[in-house]
């Protein structure tokens, strides 16, 4: 005999005209009354009541991130799949770009400043490093379209045929490693270098802070810049440099000066072997913490590996939101609204996924699947699910359980072929194909003397 089961469900949104106005379960942690300040302050808040009102269009823009495959219209059809029976408006296409455009950048930018930070006020594992907070730097590029406005800024890359591709934007990020949370951003230009970007994000480092970055970050007078902020440093430096030895510590480590800052330099080699074969480089770090008894040089070594986290959220970005797309907005003022929103819709998810592990203080964070939380709150965007809290406080929601449900295993170390994914030639693709296989590897350090090096 066929038995049937009947659910049924009550959806809690805001009234009237603002019942589209919303991100899912992802709204707790973006409040009606956060976004509504956030057009207060840069004044963009609508001087009548409209169909479409200012702080519905936010709450489009930013769910516009959670379903980059639709336009505007599909978007809004996800955010009022669920509110039969309500006097939703059936805006036009034409209609969203006009509300889009009166709206602006400006409240997305302030709503960026408002959350964005490490989205970890404890000690969760993988956050910290003997007390320090564990952050990287990096550079990365988004595409844009490729119209007549687009390029009275941004410019393609250079071929031997003219300008190739697409119009790219740099986007250069300092991110916190534990919770791959956005602590800050800047963007612009690709004619603009990552270290001329890089003193804009000097605001948000402070003591208590170690920063990671690469060799394109070693310049003397930007690391000097740096540690001005409080905050310590751990950056890569070309090997061709020639560093000073003033004082040989017995871990390996020497005391040196890079411009007028005294530093401690570790050079080692480093070996990774998988089953596909092995690959050994030859690393020289410098590091503003000068004591090798409180900072060994091997612990050190070890640390500067977290820097790949910042690639594996530009990764999250690009890949697993985008899905590798070109970004949507046709105008430069338009690609600045968006891609604040993507931020502030990324690092939504992020606290959501480290208030989840944060319920299990053993759990790291990187534990998480992003994937998982992003499928998930496209869903409750569609089911306009757990919009505003209920009288219970559940601080995990059903996002976090999700995620908590599908941990990832505990972070094994694995490489993968560094390649482009959109190679750049007049001729088509031939010969084997590309092996984009992750190995399982183990590592091997050798930390060097000068006289080794």
């Amino acid at each position: 005999m066929d038995t049937q089961s009947s659910i049924t469900r009550a959806i809690t949104v805001a009234g009237g005209r603002y019942a589209p106005g919303h991100l899912g379960e992802l709204t707790q942690h973006l409040p009606f009354e956060m976004i509504d300040e956030a057009l207060t302050a840069t004044r963009t808040t609508q001087h009548r009541l409209r169909d479409l009102p200012s702080r519905v269009v936010v709450y489009l823009l930013l769910a516009a991130c959670l379903f980059p495959e639709v336009g505007y219209s599909g978007v809004w059809r996800k955010l009022t799949a669920a509110l039969d029976g309500l006097p939703t408006a059936t805006p036009t296409a034409s209609g969203l770009a006009t509300a889009r455009q009166r709206v602006g950048a400006a409240p997305l930018r302030w709503l960026f400043d408002l959350l964005r930070g490490p989205a970890t006020t404890g000690r969760a594992p993988g956050t910290r490093w003997r007390g320090l907070l564990v952050c990287a730097i990096d550079g990365t590029t988004l595409t844009v379209p490729d119209n007549p406005r687009m390029l009275t800024r941004f410019t393609k890359q250079r071929g031997n045929h003219g300008g190739a591709g697409y119009p790219q934007i740099r986007l250069v990020a300092l991110l916190a490693c534990g919770t791959r949370s956005v602590i800050d951003a800047v963007f612009g230009p690709t004619t603009i270098g990552e270290t001329t970007y890089t003193p804009q994000l000097l605001r948000s480092l402070h003591a208590g802070m170690i920063l990671l970055g690469d060799r394109n970050f070693g310049a003397a007078g930007l690391l000097a810049q740096i540690a001005t902020t409080g905050a310590d440093l751990l950056v890569r430096l070309k090997n061709g440099r020639t560093m000073p030895i003033l004082t040989r510590y017995r871990d390996g480590s020497y005391l040196s000066i890079l411009g007028g800052l005294r530093v401690r330099v570790i050079e080692c080699e480093i070996t990774i072997a998988t089953t596909a074969g092995r690959h050994t480089g030859i690393y020289r770090l410098t590091t503003t913490l000068l004591d090798p008894h409180d900072y060994p040089a091997a612990e050190l070594i070890r640390l500067y590996h977290q820097r790949w986290e910042i690639e594996t959220a530009y990764l999250e970005l690009k890949s697993t939101i985008l899905g590798g797309r070109v970004l949507r907005a046709r105008t430069p003022v338009g690609i600045e609204q968006e891609i604040y929103a993507l931020l502030v819709t990324y690092h939504l998810l992020r606290t959501a996924m480290a208030d989840a592990t944060s319920t299990r203080p053993d759990t790291d964070p990187d534990r998480a699947s992003f994937t998982i939380a992003y499928q998930t709150s496209r869903d409750q965007v569609i089911q306009a699910a757990n919009v505003i809290a209920g009288t219970v406080i559940d601080l995990v929601g059903t996002i976090g359980r999700h995620v908590l449900a599908h941990l990832m295993p505990v972070r094994r170390l694995r490489v993968c072929p560094r390649i482009v994914k959109r190679a750049i030639s007049k001729h088509q693709a031939r010969g084997p194909n590309i092996d984009r296989t992750s190995y399982k590897a183990t590592l091997s350090i050798d930390i060097l003397t000068p006289a080794d090096a």
